[in-house]
């Protein structure tokens, strides 16, 4: 089979029902190995783990999130900026790696677990004046925050929004953006209608890695931001182009690394897999829809029993039982149409 295309059959009833109780129970066994795996040792709440991926590129592990630099004769590039409180600890870490200039700041979205420390970052920085800026860049001496405009115009939106030295300040509204930084071209790619209405996948690509933001983790279901454009069908899509820019080394294992908004370093083998699980999970949810089940019958049917023990959860901000009643509702009203 290849990975690189949804298989038809994860969607055919009934043989979708015996592969989902199966891959689940794969799943219950424990985390799959990586062809690289993240830091083995601790680091205190306000410290920042830092492992090198691959070339240029460094994931950074902070309590929050991760984020992405590279590193290079040209300065560095910051791929999202965790909380705004861990932006010292971030800083931090950087100068560890370099002591060039920070250049250009990226966010894969705009929630404040991956932009909160955009202010102190871009700040810190210095814009290249041979490279696309904005005349404030200059100004003010700070590196460009680049993001896809929907991420400007949701954070604009909230209710409380952050402060103006928070938001964007390159944005793009075509499919992709590139840049040429530290010997090697790094590709934005717009995700539409995915975690949120305005994700990028960043791509290194001299370095072979892709950071993924939210739309691929390794620590609970998709966050689905439905007030901001997001959908389940969506991430699937997101999660195909992943897959389909990804380049395993053998056996589908190595290769292209990822790194995931939330969690440990992966190949493609483990996008796959997600990818799988949430085809899988939609496909149950769509047939009991199509049976007249309401959604209290839905969540009784337990649609994503197997995978609860490695990303389900009763509390904080997004539950099993949220997530359940998003792609519930998602799938009825496509049904609808």
């Amino acid at each position: 089979m290849n990975a690189r295309t949804e298989p038809s059959w994860l969607t055919a009833s009934p043989m979708y029902l015996v592969l989902h109780w199966a891959m689940g129970l794969l799943l219950a066994l424990g985390p799959v190995a990586c062809s690289a795996q993240p830091p083995s040792e601790a680091h205190a709440p306000d410290e920042i783990g830092i492992w090198h991926v691959r070339g240029n590129v460094y994931m950074l592990v902070g309590e929050s999130a991760n984020a992405t630099v590279q590193v290079g004769d040209q300065g560095v590039l910051v791929v999202d900026t965790l909380s705004e409180g861990e932006s010292d600890s971030l800083l931090a870490a950087i100068r560890t790696l370099s002591d060039k200039p920070i250049r250009h700041v990226i966010n894969t979205h705009g929630h404040p677990d991956h932009s909160g420390g955009n202010a102190a970052v871009s700040m810190a920085g210095d814009a290249l004046f041979n490279q696309n800026y904005s005349v404030e860049d200059a100004a003010e001496n700070r590196a460009p925050i680049y993001a896809h405009e929907n991420v400007l115009i949701a954070m604009s939106a909230r209710e409380q929004p952050p402060e103006f030295e928070y938001w964007p300040t390159s944005t793009y509204f075509t499919a992709s953006k590139d840049l040429y930084f530290n010997g090697e071209a790094v590709r934005l790619l717009h995700q539409p209608d995915a975690h949120t209405g305005g994700d990028s996948v960043v791509y290194f690509r001299g370095s072979d890695v892709i950071s993924a933001g939210d739309l691929f983790i390794t620590t609970r279901y998709p966050y689905i931001d439905v007030a901001n454009g997001g959908s389940l069908e969506g991430i699937i899509n997101a999660l195909n182009r992943i897959i389909e820019i990804a380049v395993p080394e053998a056996l589908q294992e190595g290769g292209t690394l990822i790194i995931p908004g939330h969690g440990r370093l992966c190949d493609e083998s483990e996008v796959v897999e997600y990818r799988d699980m949430l085809t899988l999970i939609r496909s149950f949810i769509l047939e009991r829809i199509r049976e007249g089940m309401t959604l209290q019958e839905v969540y009784a049917a337990r649609p994503t029993f197997g995978f609860d023990v490695r990303y389900g959860t009763d509390s904080g901000f997004w539950t099993t039982q949220q997530f359940i009643e998003a792609v519930y509702n998602e799938l009825k009203a496509q049904e609808a149409k």
